[in-house]
């Protein structure tokens, strides 16, 4: 199943130039073959066109994220510092979050991406059982929010 990208997200896309724009779309489209039914949030941040998904619309739930930028595409997980890594792709130095870096399509094709998507949604259903949390809702499909428009931005105009 295919899930159109809004058009908030097309038009954030823009300033990028279209190699930028077509990987953000193909990296999408992957994170929602691996996730649907899911939430989205969009947000158009200061230094990167942000897009979040996750259990529901709420921040805590989160599960990865797609971060654009002007020459690559991070592909975050929230909670990747306890991530299983058994490929030693993830990077990142925080208490939190790792990434994979994508710069060309045949870094979206290698089959690790979504083996270590399953994994992270799986430990983040997991944690949430393990904290005694119901079961989230399933939405119908793919529900994509805008969360937050940011006035100043530092990337391509």
């Amino acid at each position: 199943m295919t899930h159109r990208p809004p058009p908030e997200l097309i038009k954030f896309l823009k300033p990028y130039d279209r190699e930028i724009q077509d990987l953000a779309l193909k990296l999408r489209a992957l994170v929602l073959a691996e996730m649907a039914p899911c939430y989205e949030n969009i947000y158009d941040a200061y230094s990167a066109v942000a897009i979040g998904y996750g259990t529901s619309d709420r921040l805590r739930d989160g599960i990865f994220h797609i971060a654009v930028y002007s020459q690559h595409i991070n592909l975050g997980f929230n909670d990747g510092a306890t991530l299983d890594d058994p490929k030693g792709i993830l990077l990142g130095a925080g208490n939190q979050i790792r990434h994979i870096k994508i710069k060309t399509p045949e870094d979206i094709n290698r089959p690790e991406i979504r083996a270590y998507i399953r994994r992270a949604r799986k430990k983040a259903i997991a944690e949430a059982r393990k904290l005694g949390e119901p079961a989230p809702q399933k939405p119908a499909g793919v529900v994509s929010t805008v969360k937050a428009i940011y006035p100043k931005k530092r990337r391509p105009k």
